[in-house]
């Protein structure tokens, strides 16, 4: 089975990170220059939260708050779960679907060296099961079947 270190092998370890103070529109500008629904928040180099445009518009949008007047530490989540670049993927979605949750920081020597996201693991467990099917048609096809005379 796939592990995040070959998701992250993949797309790579970039990962985009905004401070508790910074205000929320800031945080939403970041995400649209980056292309990321969602960013970590990092004090320092200490992971303290991460907020998402889902965060957003529940917490802003719906509450008539103002994104350039709100510090994203006031909309962010702070229980974040994370993984270690040798989980392997079916416990990321195990993790994923028992605690909703669509992005998952990957934390390694207690430094945050990635992130992965819910279509990542997708991603990655439906390429590992179309490689099994390859290899399993090569080896019937290599291998056929003697019939009975």
């Amino acid at each position: 089975m796939r592990n995040v270190r070959d998701i992250l092998r993949d797309k790579g370890t970039a990962v985009h990170s905004i401070s508790p103070d910074a205000k929320v529109y800031d945080a939403l500008k970041l995400m649209a220059e980056k292309n990321v629904g969602a960013l970590l928040i990092l004090d320092g180099d200490r992971l303290v939260g991460l907020v998402s445009e889902r965060d957003y518009a529940r917490k802003i949008i719906l509450k008539d708050k103002l994104s350039k007047e709100t510090k994203v530490k006031e909309i962010m989540r702070t229980e974040v779960f994370t993984v270690t670049p040798d989980t392997d993927l079916d416990e990321c979605m195990e993790l994923i679907t028992v605690k909703r949750v669509r992005h998952l920081p990957v934390v390694e020597n207690d430094r945050v060296i990635g992130i992965i996201s819910i279509g990542d693991v997708v991603k990655g467990i439906i390429d590992h099961k179309e490689f099994v099917i390859g290899q399993l048609e090569s080896y019937i096809k290599g291998y056929p079947v003697k019939q009975k005379t």
